[in-house]
């Protein structure tokens, strides 16, 4: 398996400046702010599996995101952090909404985005969820460490839709400001090959239509 390639100096700043990086899944045209600082952008350690670290959390579905040409890769859903939010997500894979839906946002050795049907980062479903996080008032220890599933949005913290993104590397910076609601079990690898493969367009991690990985779909399993 390919050595994750780290992200330079460069792309560091890049993420940092661009206020952009977690765009709204709300319908609108509106982008995302962080307030994340350029030391804490990427982990200095990055590894080529899922974080290690295990958590007391009770897993109450697995999501399977099969995406075309890649496989499986395999995500606990932590009902119990972010009931509204995983029971959207639960609810969107089940009406088969992002069967066919892209990962139209990748910035290798931080995340890849997905599940926006107009494949450009302005799309969403047909309703948006209050955010499950702490600077919303939401009690939610999950943290972005490497392998984390979380719900992108705009300035308004009410703001998360269908969209969500898979933490490549550690970025804690994150915690606190964004709906995390469950973490990678397997399949890491093949979010590093995703981010490997795919060419972007400029530094924010814009991907051409054409280049971005399909999902053929997202199963529920219960538990």
């Amino acid at each position: 398996m390919a050595k994750i390639k780290k992200i330079s100096a460069i792309m560091v700043a890049a993420v940092i400046l661009c206020t952009c990086f977690l765009i709204s899944g709300c319908g609108g045209d509106t982008e995302s702010s962080s307030s994340a600082k350029a030391t804490s952008a990427v982990s200095n350690e990055e590894t080529t599996s899922a974080s290690t670290d295990t958590t007391d959390y009770k897993s109450s579905y697995t999501a399977i995101i099969d995406v075309k040409d890649y496989g499986k890769i395999e995500v606990e859903l932590y009902e119990e952090l972010a009931p509204i939010t995983v029971k959207n997500f639960v609810g969107l894979a089940k009406d088969g909404f992002y069967d066919g839906l892209t990962f139209h946002r990748i910035i290798t050795g931080f995340m890849i985005q997905g599940g926006d049907p107009k494949g450009d980062g302005t799309g969403g479903s047909e309703k948006t969820i209050k955010g499950e996080f702490a600077q919303n008032g939401v009690e939610n220890n999950l943290s972005h460490t490497r392998g984390v599933i979380s719900m992108a949005r705009s300035n308004d913290p009410d703001s998360a839709s269908s969209q969500f993104f898979i933490v490549q590397s550690d970025s804690t910076y994150l915690d606190g400001q964004y709906a995390a609601f469950g973490k990678v079990t397997k399949g890491m690898d093949i979010v590093d090959k995703i981010c490997e493969d795919t060419p972007v367009t400029d530094s924010n991690g814009t991907v051409e239509k054409k280049n971005q990985p399909v999902i053929n779909s997202i199963k529920i399993e219960e538990k």
